[in-house]
């Protein structure tokens, strides 16, 4: 926990006074092997200004730290510590948050969670109206955070579930539309009594000339104080936080015309020269904006369809085995190793092993994979999957938040929870667009009484004029608009992602991915099948059942696809295979053992060189099995050549089109191999891939990205997520292809469930969909307001003699921001251009 001194000094641990104005804090260092991992620490952290002193425990895994917090915060000591390589323990949070209304209130919560003691991070999403928080929990609970929202002027929504979450979402929306109905219910018998009052002498017909004024306050007074009371609070909380907000402008326009239009009724000698109220443009600018807000959460909540859906396939009860007898229960209640039974039908309960039975399963909902999976016996099933035919008795082997689907769906919700690096711009713009606005209504307005209205105009009624303009502008200014631009197209996008088996890890991958001018495949398991087969088999001076039987041995403690072919095509071929003395894996050239107390090596010629031995002999051969895709293998015994292996992988049935595609979309595709270059030409040429790198070694993959990063342009590497590691982190854009159900594999930006190179077209195109959304959306906000504000500070009139009326600019400002939300939901009918082609093909 943080210890603030502020006397002259107070004791240490040990028993060093502590400076005044320092702060104590704990870190919890994770990584630290040995104690020159905690000298490396120590270094990293007192390199910094302001930091007094630093110990490092690695027995507890702790760094204590003194340092004055007016020199260095703590997120520059987390920033010391991961540069020195090593990780501070952090958690993370995630909120729901209630009563955010534009892009400031998104600052305002940013600012008042960074401005707390051990917050590392703080991103607040308008959209989903949740805010993650990344906080070290040695200084900082989850109940000061809350705190420091609440202090803000927001409410902090519990919702341990997105069924919870959803709920308490329509709750609001009932709220809002209740207020909606009670402000219409007068708003509009207030406009029509007005119209009557000035046109058709309903005052003299009823009774009550001389008290028409007092019959719309008496109206009016509800609609502005209990149906434009949020407003009024959002704007104390903004103005206490030193911000202002939309709820500013609309407090301010509706009272600017509510309150004139109490002196008018109550004080009429302080404004001798004009009787006339405005009862029915302060309470219409409530009502508007209510409805504007209604329609703006509706269209919202089909903008999070996705995670619905998600949502939705999981199962509520399985049909669990106990002692024989099968008991319905809650999925909640299922436990690893639980046998469960799945009939014809019904959804699969949660991740298993089929034990009995078989099936075709639907996984089209999770995988994307339109045609159903037959299972049997030993086959993994996904749980929200469901079961077509056959009965299934299933062994539960991950169950609640680490299923498949629980994984997908905590993807899906941390991407659309992130911002894109676009969204900066519209934050910068957010922070001075509301201030901008009450200046240019302001200085609108003394521009028009003080100049304009008695040259333009004329007549004693300018401060009424000059009322209206000042109103108008302030209502019609939207920065909602701005702040929702962004954030729903990523949900959309993000979840239209999910529908295809394509999860973007965050807003920043969604959008960055339609931008790569270069996409690196690796060979094996990417473009090919990952399932090489020994296709041919050449002995010299032995049998080649016993070349197979020496290589199978030594190759069996290796995990390298070419070495599991040549160990499968021993074991199918009924040849025992003996135990293996001293395996040494050596990266990129291939293995060494001691079988039968001979040495045996079996890899590619570097390997051969390496050792000495001869290959000049099987030259003539090694070239044929090269120039024919085949990989060879070279097998020595004690130093002499005995023999050689060819393995093949073959080619996946897409990659030749979805190389296509990428290259029709001005992408390059580059293939990086370890193969040798005869092996690697062939299979490019069988894809249509005209640029490859050969013989790379698994540790310079990431170099050969790096490099191709420095000649210009987003470099995008797809690989297994495990092998290429290195390589997709150094990319631009990491995509981990044929993940399967292992979603939650760290490495990637984007995690593909299927092995096909299809979707990697399929990420692109969405990218690029989503991203026009955003500039589509950006572009209507921006225009808007560009056009909107000087149209209501009169630009117009002088011209054309046109006034925005205020009624009509709080419509187009409750309309603008649901236009925005609507665009980026129109996204959720798109399908990728390559998807539609492999449906119609």
């Amino acid at each position: 926990m943080t210890e603030p001194c502020p006397d002259d000094a107070c004791p240490t641990g040990g028993g060093r006074p502590v400076q005044r104005g320092t702060r104590i804090a704990s870190f919890g260092v994770v990584g630290m092997t040995c104690a020159s991992c905690v000298g490396i620490v120590e270094e990293a952290i007192r390199a910094l200004p302001g930091v007094r002193s630093a110990t490092v425990n690695m027995a507890t895994e702790k760094a204590r730290v003194e340092y004055d917090p007016s020199q260095v915060e703590p997120r520059k000591i987390l920033e010391a510590i991961q540069e020195a390589g090593y990780e501070i323990a952090v958690d993370q949070v995630t909120f729901g948050i209630k009563g955010m209304v534009c892009a400031s209130c998104v600052g305002i919560i940013e600012e008042s969670l960074l401005a707390v003691d051990g917050v590392f991070s703080a991103t607040v999403n308008l959209a989903t109206e949740k805010a993650t928080v990344r906080y070290n929990p040695e200084l900082v609970t989850v109940e000061v955070l809350k705190a420091a929202i609440v202090g803000a002027g927001y409410e902090v929504i519990e919702a341990e579930t997105l069924d919870t979450e959803m709920a308490e979402r329509e709750r609001e929306q009932r709220r809002q539309f209740a207020l909606l109905v009670f402000s219409l219910a007068l708003s509009i018998p207030i406009m029509v009594l007005m119209i009557g009052f000035d046109f058709f002498g309903w005052a003299e017909v009823l009774g009550i000339t001389g008290y028409e004024g007092y019959v719309l306050f008496i109206m009016a007074t509800p609609v502005q104080f209990i149906a434009g009371h949020q407003f009024y609070v959002g704007t104390y909380y903004a103005l206490r936080n030193r911000r202002a907000n939309m709820d500013t402008l609309i407090a301010m326009g509706s009272s600017a015309a509510y309150f004139y239009s109490v002196v008018v009724v109550f004080l009429p000698s302080l404004i001798p020269f004009h009787h006339h109220t405005y009862f029915d443009t302060s309470a219409m600018i409530i009502s508007l904006i209510l409805f504007g807000k209604y329609l703006e959460a509706k269209a919202k909540g089909r903008t999070s369809q996705a995670i619905r859906k998600l949502i939705g396939l999981q199962a509520r009860t399985a049909r669990v085995v106990r002692d024989g007898v099968e008991v319905e229960v809650p999925v909640d209640l299922l436990k690893v190793d639980d046998l469960f039974v799945v009939r014809p039908g019904e959804k699969v309960a949660t991740d298993g092993m089929v034990e009995d039975g078989s099936s075709a399963v639907d996984e089209s909902m999770i995988t994307g994979e339109s045609i159903p999976v037959e299972k049997a016996v030993g086959s993994s099933v996904i749980g929200g999957s469901i079961n077509k035919n056959g009965m299934l008795r299933v062994r539960a082997s991950k169950v609640g938040k680490d299923t498949a689907l629980a994984q997908i769906i905590r993807l899906v919700e941390d991407a659309q929870a992130s911002k894109a690096p676009i969204q900066r711009y519209a934050d910068n713009v957010s922070a001075w667009f509301v201030p901008a606005v009450i200046a240019i209504a302001s200085i609108a307005f003394l521009v028009w009484y003080l100049f304009a209205y008695g040259q333009l105009v004329g007549g004693e009624e300018g401060f009424v004029f000059s009322l209206i303009i000042f109103i108008s502008v302030l209502v019609i200014s939207c920065p909602c608009a701005l702040g929702l631009a962004t954030p729903t197209a990523i949900m959309v996008g993000s979840g239209k992602g999910a529908e295809h088996g394509i999860l973007f890890k965050s807003a920043e991958a969604l959008e960055i991915t339609g931008k790569v001018h270069t996409v690196v495949l690796d060979k094996t398991g990417t473009i090919t099948k990952g399932e090489p087969e020994v296709t041919a088999l050449v002995a010299l001076g032995r049998s080649e059942t016993d070349i197979l039987r020496l290589a199978a041995a030594a190759e069996k403690g290796s995990e390298h696809p070419l070495a599991e072919a040549i160990v499968r095509r021993a074991v199918r071929d009924g040849i025992e295979v003996p135990e293996a003395k001293g395996f040494e894996a050596v990266p990129g050239q291939g293995v060494r053992a001691t079988v039968d107390d001979s040495v045996v090596l079996i890899g590619n010629r570097k390997l051969m060189d390496a050792n000495g031995v001869d290959v000049f002999s099987a030259e003539t051969r090694l070239q044929e099995m090269e120039s024919g895709g085949n990989t060879a293998m070279l097998l020595s015994i004690d130093g002499r050549l005995a023999g050689v292996i060819g393995v093949a992988d073959v080619v996946k049935e897409t990659s030749r089109e979805a190389i296509a595609e990428l290259r029709k979309m001005g992408i390059e595709v580059i293939m990086l191999t370890g193969d040798n270059p005869r092996t690697a030409k062939v299979i490019a040429s069988q894809v249509g891939i005209d640029k490859y790198i050969a013989e790379v070694l698994p540790e310079n993959k990431a170099k050969e990205v790096s490099r191709l990063q420095g000649e210009g342009g987003k470099v995008a590497m797809v690989g297994d997520g495990v092998n290429d590691a290195p390589a997709l982190a150094q990319a631009d854009v990491g995509i981990a292809i044929g993940s399967g159900t292992d979603v939650a594999m760290e490495t990637g930006d984007i995690v593909l469930i299927k092995s096909d190179l299809i979707d990697v077209v399929a990420a692109v195109q969405l990218s690029r969909r989503t991203m026009s959304k955003i500039r589509q959306n950006l572009f209507w906000a921006l225009g808007y307001n560009s056009a909107g504000i000087p149209i209501a500070a009169g630009v117009l009139y002088p011209f054309l003699g046109v006034l925005l009326n205020p009624i009509v600019a709080a419509g187009a400002m409750a309309l603008s921001s649901v236009s925005v939300v609507t665009n980026a939901a129109l996204l959720k009918r798109y399908t990728p251009e390559i998807k539609r082609k492999d449906k119609r093909s």
